[in-house]
């Protein structure tokens, strides 16, 4: 009780809410492509159990914070003529992650250039099981990275901030809850919009790929990888990434909106000849 009536923890909990739906927008994605594949009946469930997993993995890692944080000490410590660092549990996931996340992405879009998903659809229909494995292992990394920043966020949320550590666990399981709620709601109409537009689909792809580069270059920082002694690998910030999904979603939409447009007068052009035609056809008879 005495955390719903600190206004400080409200801000958090809203903050930390917009967050995860954020973070959360490459997992949908990545799920509308994946379950895309599957039989129409098969495509809510591969979703809701997706998002249930990112929720179950988010909230048992913020339960195993601890744990999460000592992940941090690296095991393997190496400095060569050209490279030296230290891989740590946390680099090593994430970094697994972006190569996964970029060799998924990669292949997805050359099965679409070179049309191969028609050749494989009759396949596709049986592989509810591998989608839920590869949603399942990607929400692994997915998770890490959400706890990571959101523990990040609320790191100062200490006494005299009002709610203290076991406030902020509190403050961060409601933020996950409400952002699978609320994915979960659109998920369906997101996916089926995703799916409706191969070219919103190579724009979606395109996306993770930036994603996977980015936790590529996450899981170097973490591991403090460093070339010829001082040129250090740094983290991309997150607020750019995003920005330039936004934009170019913004830029696709007003791009969807003008073909739709267009195709309204030569819509209409056709009905006019083909009502002509029908009209010459009556008179010869």
């Amino acid at each position: 009780m005495e955390i719903l009536s600190n206004p400080n923890a409200w801000v958090a909990l809203l903050t930390l809410t917009f967050l995860e739906i954020i973070l959360g927008i490459d997992n949908i994605v990545f799920l509308s492509i994946v379950s895309g594949k599957l039989k129409e009946e098969d495509q809510p469930k591969a979703r809701r159990i997706g998002l249930l997993l990112a929720m179950a993995f988010r909230i048992v890692l913020l339960f195993g914070i601890t744990w999460v944080m000592s992940l941090k000490e690296s095991f393997f410590d190496f400095d060569w003529s050209f490279v030296s660092g230290g891989i740590s549990g946390q680099s090593v996931i994430v970094f697994g992650g972006g190569l996964f996340l970029l060799y998924k992405s990669v292949s997805e879009i050359h099965h679409k250039l070179e049309g191969e998903e028609e050749a494989t659809s009759g396949k596709a229909s049986n592989s509810l099981t591998a989608a839920i494995i590869q949603i399942a292992l990607l929400n692994i990394v997915f998770s890490f990275d959400s706890i990571l920043t959101a523990v990040g966020l609320v790191s100062s949320a200490e006494p005299p901030a009002g709610f203290g550590p076991a406030g902020a666990l509190e403050i961060m399981i409601g933020a996950i809850v409400i952002s699978i709620i609320i994915m979960l709601i659109f998920a369906g109409p997101v996916s089926k919009f995703v799916n409706e537009h191969p070219t919103i689909q190579i724009l979606g792809l395109s996306f993770l790929i930036l994603i996977g580069v980015m936790l590529l270059a996450e899981g170097s920082h973490l591991a403090n990888i460093k070339f010829f002694g001082d040129t250090e690998v740094h983290s991309i910030p997150k607020g750019y990434l995003y920005f330039a999904i936004f934009f170019s979603l913004f830029v696709e939409f007003l791009n969807l909106r003008m073909k739709k447009k267009s195709s309204k007068p030569v819509q209409l052009r056709n009905n006019k000849i083909a009502d002509e035609k029908l009209a010459d056809n009556d008179l010869i008879n």
